[in-house]
């Protein structure tokens, strides 16, 4: 699904010549720099440089990603993503189980004034509380943020910052690639989303890794109007690949009000908290995705 030839090769094409002290004129073809003025910048022959472009050199040094990431201008989490791809072939990483415990939901529950989730590593939401199911409309168990992004039309409107949220879900699907290369259901997602949207094709050839934390997340709901909410993501321990998003709002802004003003809302068909996880029971008092 994703590889380090060419994630090597997209970063390169958008790398400024100028800005590593190459110079250029109008007779350039090239975008970005070469492949010999990258071994040359990062101290590797050329032929070995070419040899990972294709694919058929393994297990660089932490010294040669270094200088590639340096001359490439990686971010953190470019860094982490290029040494993870780096690694594959070595230390390749089995996908999460996706099993929610018990007492995890009944955490979540304790949520009551703001839109609560936990999502896999796919971005399938595996449980959330009231406010978010009446923040998308529906009992969340079983929805897929990126399909529900990318191929539904529900999607498209209730995302007031949709171009931003495509980035969002690309970037996370890269990293999530680069992690569990052998994810047979990662897999079928990104093809289904290829298959199925443009955008999704054209950002995904981009190669960008996006790692989201917190930040501003706006919401266009038909019966409360906009609500501009602040996300922040807690990984949850345990390599398991999930994260608990909170979605607050200011105190005194018209988000908070709109989000009371959706909860006295009736709830969509909402089961009992194990039930609407979308996960079935499992030993040890856990919870296991379907």
């Amino acid at each position: 699904m994703d590889d380090l030839a060419s994630f090597l090769r997209t970063r390169r094409a958008r790398v400024d010549p100028a800005a590593v002290g190459i110079p250029t004129d109008s007779r350039r073809r090239v975008t970005g720099l070469r492949r010999e003025e990258v071994a040359h910048l990062s101290g590797v022959s050329v032929d070995y440089y070419v040899r990972l472009e294709q694919g058929r050199a393994t297990q660089p040094s932490d010294q040669v990603l270094d200088a590639l990431a340096r001359v490439l201008a990686l971010d953190p989490i470019e860094r982490e993503h290029l040494s993870r791809l780096a690694c594959q072939r070595r230390r390749p990483s089995k996908a999460p189980s996706g099993r929610v415990r018990a007492e995890l939901l009944r955490t979540l529950e304790l949520v009551t004034g703001a839109p609560a989730l936990i999502v896999g590593h796919r971005l399938d939401v595996l449980a959330g509380n009231r406010l978010a199911d009446l923040l998308y409309g529906r009992p969340v168990p079983g929805l897929n943020t990126a399909r529900h992004i990318f191929l539904e039309e529900a999607g498209r409107g209730l995302y007031a910052d949709w171009d931003t949220c495509t980035l969002d879900v690309v970037g996370h699907l890269r990293l999530a690639a680069g992690k569990y290369p052998d994810d047979p259901r990662l897999a079928s997602l990104i093809g289904e989303l290829a298959m199925g949207s443009e955008r999704f094709r054209r950002l995904w050839a981009r190669a960008d890794v996006r790692a989201r934390t917190h930040g501003r997340k706006a919401y266009r709901h038909p019966l409360v109007g906009l609500l501009e909410l602040h996300q922040e993501n807690f990984a949850l321990p345990d390599d398991s690949g999930m994260e608990l998003l909170v979605l607050s709002a200011s105190p005194g802004s018209p988000a908070e009000d709109g989000l009371r003003l959706l909860a006295s809302l009736d709830t969509p068909d909402r089961p009992a908290p194990a039930e609407r996880s979308g996960v079935r029971p499992a030993a040890g008092g856990e919870f296991s995705q379907d």
